[in-house]
């Protein structure tokens, strides 16, 4: 369990190589990266957003009840899961268009496994304070965006040229994910499904 996560911080390009020759499947993904990682933003901002709270041009920080955080954490977790399956569906689909066609499995490894600084950055929530999130987050997201133009002329077999290329098309599909994201949760705050602020 979790046995790339060293070489992918250390030794990306040979870590690579291993995750492609193991040719794992989409469940054996998930339970031994997936599920364990993407677990850590939620339980943090659970407890980030109960116990200390962050403040919005104010004193007094502001905090969620116990059942809003809980529930906010479990949507949040299972939206993770959804995303990084349908990165991985996305990737198959445009890899025809590149040359690159691979298994519905690799595909989904190369997004799950591109996503591991972004999981470990996740623990930053147990202190939901925006400019200290915003200085770790972005070596984080750097990190993933090199992992990903590392990764994917290794997954997916093709010429380091083309797969600059196609690692662009699958940044952009990975930033239209995030706002869909962004925009489904204001439509459920407009629908009332929103936070509970502790007083």
């Amino acid at each position: 369990m979790l046995q790339h996560v060293m070489g992918l911080l250390t030794q990306p390009k040979q870590e690579w190589e291993k995750i492609h020759d193991e040719n794992e499947s989409v469940g054996e993904c998930y339970m031994r990266h997936v599920l364990p990682l993407a677990a850590l933003s939620p339980v943090a901002g659970i407890f980030g957003t109960t116990l200390i709270g962050w403040q919005i041009a104010t004193s007094v920080p502001v905090t969620l009840t116990a059942g809003s955080a809980i529930q906010i954490g479990i949507v949040y977790y299972l939206a993770i899961l959804f995303s990084v399956f349908m990165i991985g569906v996305l990737i198959r689909w445009m890899g025809e268009t590149y040359g690159a066609e691979q298994s519905l499995s690799r595909c989904v490894a190369l997004a799950a496994y591109t996503a591991t600084p972004l999981f470990l950055v996740g623990v930053m929530q147990f202190y939901p304070v925006l400019w200290v999130n915003f200085i770790v987050g972005l070596p984080a997201l750097a990190y993933t965006v090199y992992l990903l133009y590392t990764g994917v002329p290794i997954m997916m077999e093709i010429p380091p040229e083309r797969g600059f290329l196609f690692a662009s098309a699958v940044l952009a599909v990975g930033l239209v994910t995030l706002v869909g994201l962004l925009v489904s949760s204001v439509m459920m705050w407009s629908f009332g499904i929103g936070p509970s602020f502790a007083v």
